[in-house]
């Protein structure tokens, strides 16, 4: 996605890709060590390093998961597609911060009616309160 003059936007760590690739490399290397001649182990662990490959491959396919600019947003849709939502149609933005078990968590929610797009600190790259109040700056009285 090319960034015009007034765009913002949040992406994920170029780190991500190559840490879930090494993952998968390491499933498939971990199963071809441990599978002993049980072939439903390797399976297995194949079938987990292709999930981490494609999950990967999302990241590099569509780094951008949010772009905001003056006339709307635009947000990742589907494995790797891209939707446009104007701000009309964005009925609110909030961040949904949650604990459990010591671990705390937020979620950048965007609410586009009939959607809902949620966002979390690994997709933006960004905690996801800043990223909500840099939405409600860009965004246009309403």
């Amino acid at each position: 996605m090319d960034a015009t003059p007034g765009t913002r936007q949040w992406r994920v760590p170029a780190r991500l890709p190559a840490v879930k690739a090494a993952g998968g490399v390491a499933l498939v290397a971990l199963g071809l060590l441990l599978a002993d001649g049980d072939a439903v182990r390797l399976v297995l662990a194949v079938l987990a390093a292709a999930v981490l490959l494609g999950w990967a491959a999302r990241d590099v396919l569509a780094p951008v998961r949010l772009a905001a600019d003056p006339e709307g947003l635009t947000v990742v849709s589907g494995f790797a597609g891209r939707r446009r939502l104007p701000w009309a149609q964005v009925e609110a933005i909030g961040v949904d911060r949650r604990t459990r078990l010591g671990l705390s968590s937020a979620v950048l929610e965007i609410d586009a009616g009939e959607t809902l797009h949620l966002f979390g600190r690994y997709d933006l790259d960004a905690d996801p309160v800043e990223v909500a109040e840099e939405l409600e700056a860009v965004r246009p009285a309403r």
